[in-house]
């Protein structure tokens, strides 16, 4: 089979434990797009939060794409385009503000370069907007100041807690939204249906490749549907048990070049 596209997860797959891509596996991503595979970065982030990874990867030079939200909004990052979105009405907005206060746990939703939320200081909150590389804006009412269309929303917490009070989101939103954990510590709430398999299947469409030409890695609980969706899925080493447990194959961690690996074996020479 020749495979013509790569989606990867970034956090835990694409970047090392210091969140950057090493020299072999950024070398070995240009190189493929050089002869003509598509490399798409499909990541919980904001597009903001995998811009500068994608320059890095030069992506805005062959024609790649940011799969962000977890498959909310797609961008050609050659073009800018975006070519695809779906957002959470606002309608929901107030009752996801008051969960958030019934349950004591921070919410965040994302605009242009901030982080919104009315928890500044929360742990969780600093570490996404670390990992994104964006400011955090203070609120003093989520329900109230968030009166527009969002394309994510996100709840932090340790993850026993976030674990014990998931069965209850769901209860609550389940039918009209989708709510998972992507790490132990963040509960991503999106559009009805939107997830990685679902975004990818419309850049698919757009793009005219087949389902079977697509590689898909990963390493976290929003990662299992695209994995399970590609021609050839791939948990890394790192991955959780029950990403692993959905994959065709294991390759190594991301401390290890697993990426890279991967398109060494299955893409570089075909």
């Amino acid at each position: 089979m020749k495979y013509k596209m790569i989606a990867l997860d970034l956090d835990g797959t694409l970047t090392d434990s210091k969140k950057e891509v090493s020299a072999h596996t950024r070398n070995v991503l240009i190189d493929i797009q050089k002869k003509g595979v598509v490399v798409v970065l499909a990541t919980g982030r904001p597009i903001n939060g995998a811009l500068s990874i994608s320059r890095e990867l030069e992506l805005d030079v062959y024609g790649g794409y940011i799969l962000s939200f977890n498959g909310g909004i797609i961008q050609n990052c050659k073009t800018k385009e975006i070519i695809f979105q779906q957002k959470i009405p606002a309608a929901y907005i107030p009752k996801l503000g008051a969960a958030s206060r019934r349950f004591q746990v921070p919410i965040v939703t994302y605009q242009g370069d901030d982080i919104l939320t009315e928890d500044t200081t929360d742990k969780y909150v600093r570490l996404e907007a670390g990992i994104n590389k964006m400011k955090i804006r203070e609120l003093n009412n989520f329900s109230e100041e968030i009166n527009f269309p969002v394309t994510k929303c996100l709840m932090v917490g340790d993850g026993w807690y976030l674990e014990q009070i998931l069965p209850e989101m769901r209860k609550e939103f389940g039918h009209i939204l989708n709510i998972f954990r992507s790490e132990p510590y963040f509960m991503e709430i999106t559009p009805p249906g939107v997830d990685k398999a679902f975004g990818l299947e419309q850049l698919l469409e757009y793009t005219g490749i087949k389902r079977e030409e697509l590689i898909c890695c990963g390493d976290g609980y929003n990662d299992i549907s695209m994995i399970q969706f590609a021609g050839l899925g791939v948990a890394m080493e790192n991955a959780q048990n029950d990403v692993k447990a959905v994959a065709d194959i294991i390759t190594d961690t991301n401390d290890d070049d697993g990426v890279a690996h991967i398109i060494e074996k299955y893409m570089k020479n075909r």
